[in-house]
């Protein structure tokens, strides 16, 4: 069978969805996991946009290095040398060049004729093949491109230098069988298309997007451009585990495989979620918390007597835990440290330490302890983790039908306690208000969210909460069996990135 390059852009296009921004330590975090999902190509970032973007993406070069580190450039001399900087470090590095070539694009963001965009376009990829040898070439926009000129634009491209030529459907307008018939065309009609490799990149905007990118993969595309979970802009891009999950279980129909071990795709998914504060729907396919349930009695009987009757793809094959871990107050450290293991955390021994703490106080509020629940542990005191200036110390909330809600709070900062207190709309309110008093960080509640990690009545609810502070978007996460706490920890997060954002 052909082998499809998975080309994963969750790191570019998924973090320009609204509220998704990461933090370098979060990517790194995201791109050594999908390192060991096993994607061919990373695209680490637009290193042009902002200093701390040329940085994550120049810290992924220094550090991941099996996969390919790709950043993206517009089709200038300065973005072109931001990103070939930025990805100097890696083993093999990509600059991904992209122009719009649609007419709507042309006549109102560019206001270019047709031969001036054939031009730059040249010009672009001859500048990047001079300085580096793996050049990607995107026309943007192509799937409302006149083919006339996509043929001429790609050719050129191609004979100027670009090993790989991705046509993209910018804005999810195609439908599967149109869009398959596009690569066709394009196969057909550009006499050296045998000289790059075809790539794809679908928008979701009319829910087609893996249909779009499975139909051109038939057509003869061999590299697909994708995300985890699907996030990007708009209504995001085609979502990876969908993608190679598909190409799995219908390898009957497609013939083609892909480098992705299957096993790591539910672990580097619930990474994605937890860092981006995205959460996964749970009718999502593959990886929804649904995917492998059955309520129905009738459903329930088949898949007993035979899993296949209503189960296409086993949980295990995408690192589904169908039965959950049962750990309680009285497991030990060494029980813990394995359990640990197995869930594929490598964690040194202080830090196994600070967590198996918080697993102890959690034991004791809950009566089991799920493989969620240690995830959610991990990810919220190891994974992207900030020094705690200020550390929640006690708090006290009033509240009632006929009541003002009143929250008092404590908190610690080098050993010393600070307490005070404020009213608000909600107990929720009342306390972010009384933290914003006591450490005069000034923020703006841009999103607030809660949902159940884990099953049950002492289920472990995790909050995420996005803040405006500056110009500056910065989220914070937490969790506990009180909802009440996990905000206020999500909250001082925020703040804590803050502080250390100043230092």
């Amino acid at each position: 069978m052909d082998t499809i390059t998975i080309f994963d852009t969750t790191l570019r296009d998924g973090e320009q969805a609204p509220g998704a921004s990461l933090n370098q330590k979060e990517k790194l975090d995201i791109a050594y996991q999908l390192e060991k999902l096993g994607v061919d190509v990373i695209e680490a970032g637009f290193p042009v946009s902002s200093p701390g973007d040329f940085e994550s993406v120049q810290r992924i070069a220094q550090e991941i290095r099996r996969p390919v580190i790709c950043a993206l450039a517009r089709a200038t001399p300065g973005d072109i040398d931001t990103a070939y900087q930025a990805t100097k470090p890696a083993g093999r590095a990509r600059i991904h060049v992209f122009l719009a070539t649609s007419k709507i694009h042309m006549k109102y963001k560019l206001k270019k004729a047709e031969d001036e965009i054939l031009r730059l376009a040249v010009k672009a990829v001859k500048h990047a093949r001079n300085i580096c040898d793996d050049i990607e070439f995107s026309p943007e926009d192509a799937s409302r491109t006149e083919k006339e000129f996509l043929y001429r634009v790609v050719e050129a491209v191609i004979k100027a230098g670009a090993k790989t030529v991705n046509i993209p459907d910018t804005v999810g307008y195609s439908e599967p069988e149109e869009f398959g018939n596009l690569i066709r065309c394009l196969r057909e009609n550009v006499p050296n298309i045998n000289n790059a490799v075809i790539s794809v990149h679908c928008h979701n905007d009319l829910g087609l997007a893996v249909a779009n990118s499975l139909s051109a993969l038939k057509n003869g595309a061999r590299q697909v451009e994708c995300t985890v979970n699907g996030i990007g802009e708009r209504a995001g891009n085609a979502s990876m585990e969908e993608l190679v999950m598909g190409l799995k279980v219908r390898k009957d129909t497609f013939g083609l495989a892909t480098s992705i071990k299957t096993r790591e795709i539910y672990k580097t998914s619930r990474l994605v979620s937890a860092l981006t504060g995205f959460a996964v729907a749970p009718n999502k396919a593959v990886v929804g918390l649904n995917a492998f349930r059955h309520e129905s009695g009738i459903h329930q009987d088949g898949v007993l007597k035979k899993r296949a009757t209503y189960e296409i793809i086993h949980a295990e094959d995408v690192g589904f835990k169908v039965e959950s871990l049962v750990l309680g107050k009285h497991s030990g450290r060494h029980a813990f440290r394995e359990r640990l293991k197995k869930l594929g955390y490598k964690l040194n021994e202080s830090e196994v330490k600070e967590v198996f703490e918080k697993f102890k106080l959690l034991a004791d509020k809950k009566k089991q302890v799920f493989d969620d629940d240690l995830a959610a542990l991990v990810l919220e005191n190891i994974e992207g983790k900030v020094p705690e200036t200020w550390k929640l110390d006690t708090f006290m909330i009033t509240s009632g039908s006929h009541i003002v809600p009143t929250a008092k709070i404590t908190l610690m900062v080098k050993e010393k306690t600070f307490a005070d207190c404020s009213s608000g709309d909600g107990p929720v309110d009342a306390c972010y208000k009384t933290i914003e008093k006591m450490t005069n960080v000034r923020c703006r509640l841009l999103d607030y969210s809660i949902r159940s990690v884990t099953k049950g009545e002492d289920a472990l609810g995790e909050v995420n909460v996005r803040l405006r502070t500056k110009g500056r978007e910065i989220s914070g996460r937490a969790s506990s069996t009180d909802i009440i706490e996990a905000s206020i920890k999500a909250y001082l997060q925020v703040v804590n990135k803050i502080e250390f954002l100043k230092k």
